[in-house]
């Protein structure tokens, strides 16, 4: 068996370093086919297919033939990569020129300079599921790499569920902080306008709506330019109801 250009426990590694904090999704899916196409040998393109119920697309590819093989099988709807990722097996072509299973689409990727490929399904969350595709000039190339090509994908199915995990967690909080700044900027222009019209709360923010309405905008926008308005000519808002004696 020809010798790793990179190591696969480097490859581990490189994969087991990666801080989600710091790294977006797509960097991390850049990462994973960047070091496939490194550690795994014959590799010569690489991608990943990521299928949201009855939607697939290349989320990371190494060029534009690995991207061009993936679009073939979403055109006929079926190959290696996709059933790969619905299955979640491992799914290789020995030889484009005597493939049976997919006979046009190998037909088209062995006219285009494949002779092999090796998709091994990405169990990533219930919702998504994905596949790592490989793809070799020669048939044959992968014959005597499969197992540890998925030991591979097995690290990798890992550091994506993490980075959806996190990207998914991070964007519930940003979610969050938009809501409660909302929540918190609306409220102060209840206080204003309740200070301003002598009105309850509930009054307050129907005054607040029906603005929104006729002027087209959101309620928050509103509230942010009523307390902008106030701020900004030197008025202190005024929270809650009026506390005159």
């Amino acid at each position: 068996m020809p010798q790793s250009p990179l190591d696969l426990t480097e490859a581990f590694i490189q994969l087991g370093t990666i801080r989600h904090d710091e790294t977006p999704l797509d960097a991390v899916l850049d990462r994973i086919v960047t070091l496939t196409r490194a550690s795994i040998p014959g590799a010569t393109e690489v991608s990943v297919t990521l299928v949201h119920g009855s939607t697939a697309s290349t989320a990371a590819h190494t060029g534009e033939l690995a991207l061009r093989f993936d679009q073939w099988q979403y055109e006929q709807g079926r190959g290696p990569c996709l059933d790969a990722a619905t299955t979640g097996t491992v799914l290789v072509v020995t030889d484009m020129a005597a493939e049976s299973r997919w006979p046009e689409w190998a037909r088209l990727a062995y006219g285009a300079g494949a002779g092999s490929s090796m998709s091994i399904g990405l169990p990533i969350q219930e919702a998504v599921v994905g596949s790592l595709n490989v793809y070799g000039a020669q048939p044959k190339a992968f014959d005597e790499v499969t197992e540890a090509a998925q030991t591979f994908a097995d690290h990798a199915a890992v550091a994506l569920a993490n980075a959806h995990l996190y990207e998914n967690a991070a964007t519930l909080a940003e979610q969050m902080q938009a809501a409660m700044h909302s929540r918190a900027v609306i409220e102060q222009a209840k206080g204003i306008i309740m200070g301003q019209r002598r009105c309850t709360p509930d009054e307050a923010f129907r005054i607040l709506a029906t603005v929104s309405q006729k002027s087209n905008r959101k309620v928050r926008e509103v509230a942010e330019a009523l307390v902008r308005q106030v701020t900004t000519a030197g008025v202190a808002p005024r929270q809650g109801a009026r506390r005159d004696g």
